[in-house]
């Protein structure tokens, strides 16, 4: 596993990847931020919210393929066909999130994860374990977003 993560990410990982941590283990801020254990809590959450994706994808392509849209009541083939639209466009938001979820990997090899890749400062780990691709403080975040907001309004 080590040498497909060795050519995957580039670089010899740290044995983090290896690590196996106690059931119920949470991150503290009593810990050195960003110390293996973390990072191996961090990996396996990841991992484990891409497999889910993945899963449901896979079980949407085949519900897909196993519901064909041959309703005869004109309503209900409409119904159908909003109901696969807005799975569908889920879907689609969800492969987004799988390229998030690989770049969150990566930075975890690269050792910047949990690090705001504007101030440098520690992400708190309350926002990494709610949204664990989080690239910026929330203060950052929060700028950012007005920021969006005023170019958007003008």
């Amino acid at each position: 596993m080590a040498t497909a993560l060795v050519d995957l990410y580039g670089s010899e990982p740290d044995r983090f990847d290896t690590l196996n941590l106690r059931d119920g283990y949470r991150p503290s801020d009593s810990e050195d931020f960003m110390n293996p254990r973390q990072k191996a809590y961090f990996l396996r959450k990841l991992r484990d919210w891409k497999e889910t994706i993945v899963e449901e994808s896979r079980a949407t392509m085949v519900q897909l393929q196993v519901d064909s849209l041959r309703e005869p009541d004109l309503a209900d083939r409409a119904s159908s066909e909003t109901d696969w639209s807005i799975e569908l466009r889920t879907r689609d938001r969800q492969r987004k999130l799988i390229g998030k979820i690989d770049s969150a990997v990566r930075r975890l090899y690269d050792d910047e994860y949990g690090y705001c890749e504007v101030t440098g400062e520690a992400i708190s780990l309350a926002r990494l374990e709610a949204r664990p691709i989080a690239t910026m403080t929330l203060e950052c975040q929060e700028k950012h977003e007005r920021v969006e907001r005023v170019s958007r309004d003008d």
